[in-house]
């Protein structure tokens, strides 16, 4: 599906370039305006992943970053310079991420506070992470709402009503606990992970979604799952018995592999 079919598709698509601890990157257009979603694998493989998908790095209108761990920044401030792309970040952030280098431009938001990127509304809102001032966002345009909650120790009621009504969840499913528990990490890391500053447990995400489906919910992508805590048939099958009263797409994104690009 090349860029042009996704101009005449629906309101919003969604591709999911990489998704886990080595890089995680979301690409999301409403046809018109092409935005990455955090950029933390090299400039050269984000490109590389887009071109697998009929898409260009040229092409994009802007970058917006959520927390600065590596893993969602590596290819931040190469991509704003090559591109001359502004780059969406809170003030927090910027200050704890110096390794960003010199930037296009830095457009300050604030967590709580909408803001626009052409005709895109975006809603940055607070999560609980081990970082600086990170964030979940919510984007739309006319009808059409999507959520994306990564890099989350707990699912508070901001995120939970932040998320409310989407039409498409990007949902953090990172670990399977009985893997974590019996795996290979230290135990200080096992606790971070497990801590409300961490990341959320497959069962954490269940009841999560069990909360948010609703009959206009169509596509639910788990995300940001551990190669060494987790296994994609965990996750779906943990999360997938929460879908009691609709039927979306539930689909799981892959560290090494672009995602399919979903429409809404």
């Amino acid at each position: 599906m090349v860029d042009s079919d996704i101009r005449d598709a629906e309101n919003f698509s969604l591709c999911m370039l990489a998704s886990g601890s080595r890089g995680n990157a979301v690409y999301l257009t409403d046809g018109v305006t092409r935005i990455l979603i955090d950029a933390g694998l090299s400039g050269v493989e984000i490109e590389r992943r887009l071109n697998s998908r009929g898409l260009s790095a040229q092409d994009l209108d802007a970058l917006v970053v959520s927390h600065e761990h590596s893993d969602h920044i590596q290819g931040v401030g190469v991509l704003s310079r090559k591109y001359r792309l502004p780059v969406y970040i809170n003030e927090k952030t910027r200050l704890a991420a110096p390794q960003l280098g010199k930037l296009g431009e830095a457009r300050h938001f604030t967590c709580g506070t909408p803001f626009t990127i052409d005709e895109i509304r975006i809603h940055p809102f607070a999560i609980s992470h081990d970082a600086a001032d990170p964030a979940g966002f919510t984007l739309s345009r006319g009808g059409a709402k999507i959520g994306i909650a990564t890099d989350l120790g707990i699912a508070t009621a901001m995120v939970r009503e932040h998320l409310k009504g989407c039409a498409l969840l990007v949902l953090e499913a990172n670990h399977d606990p009985t893997m974590l528990s019996q795996g290979p990490y230290p135990w200080p890391l096992k606790q971070r992970i497990r801590g409300r500053t961490g990341h959320l447990a497959n069962e954490d995400t269940r009841d999560l979604l069990h909360e948010l489906q609703h009959d206009g919910l169509r596509h639910v992508v788990l995300a940001h799952l551990s190669d060494t805590n987790n296994t994609p048939e965990k996750a779906f099958a943990a999360v997938h018995p929460a879908l009691t009263c609709c039927r979306p797409s539930l689909s799981v994104a892959l560290q090494g592999t672009c995602g399919d690009i979903l429409s809404v």
